[in-house]
């Protein structure tokens, strides 16, 4: 079975973890494969919006404890985070298009990580999130101890680690975790709707505004006043600014090409 499903339509590309049986855990075959194809969507311009799911009832259940405990016989068994982990998570935050999970059922361990890394989340009723690192003697990876408390809050993100506390849907939504709430088994039809629509947007704009939070998130203020000023000047000469303006103008819609 092939662990790493990639559908492309109308510059939409959706990934779909495909370990069902195993709740999406995270492989080692899994993980270089979605590393490796992360990284070749960013650099393609054909690609305007990704979609992140996970097959059958879960979206994922974060590393594979088989093949975990395999790795703890090595004198370096963490080299995952390193080789894996980490790249995802870079690459999901700085992909210059937007990147929706669709989160179909739990989402735990560096399955959630990977869900707070993208740009929004589409949770279906029965979705859940769970940081149970504590649990099992480890601490946060894949970017958690950075997404998680930018989207909840430093205290509550202690909380949700320290003790291990389950997130249903509609708290995520509550807490700010999860952008929309829809009903079981539509979650990835909700979010390759609004990444379709965003498609037909102003892709490069789109990614100088996750470039300027980006940088903000971890900046002072001039450093984030300097990046929206150059990244300004540059989409004020670009072809979808000029259209939008155009269309205003004209009273039509814009047609945007993300140039």
């Amino acid at each position: 079975m092939t662990p790493l499903l990639v559908d492309d339509r109308d510059g939409v590309r959706t990934f779909t973890l495909n370990r069902p049986e195993a709740f999406n855990s995270l492989t080692a075959e899994l993980k270089t494969a979605l590393r490796d194809a992360l990284t070749d969507t960013a650099a393609d311009p054909s690609v305007r919006a990704v979609v992140l799911t996970g097959a059958g009832k879960a979206f994922c259940a974060g590393q594979d404890l088989k093949e975990h405990i395999t790795a703890l016989e090595s004198p370096e068994p963490f080299t995952t985070v390193a080789e894996h982990y980490n790249p995802i998570v870079r690459t999901l935050t700085s992909m210059p298009k937007p990147v929706i999970a669709a989160v179909n059922g739990i989402a735990a361990g560096a399955g959630a990580s990977f869900a707070y890394a993208c740009d929004l989340r589409v949770v279906s009723r029965s979705a859940k999130f769970l940081m149970a690192f504590a649990t099992i003697g480890l601490t946060a990876d894949s970017g958690a101890s950075w997404t998680l408390p930018r989207l909840v809050g430093y205290g509550r993100a202690m909380e949700l680690m320290l003790l291990a506390k389950p997130v249903t849907a509609e708290q995520a939504v509550a807490l700010g975790m999860a952008t929309e709430l829809v009903e079981d088994g539509e979650a990835l039809s909700a979010a390759q709707e609004l990444a379709a629509r965003m498609a037909t947007g102003p892709t490069t704009g789109y990614a100088k505004i996750k470039e300027a939070l980006l940088t903000a998130a971890g900046a002072n203020l001039e450093k984030a006043l300097a990046t929206e000023e150059k990244a300004q000047s540059q989409l004020g000469g670009t072809a979808d600014h000029r259209e939008a303006v155009d269309a205003f103008v004209a009273k039509r819609p814009p047609t945007f090409t993300g140039h």
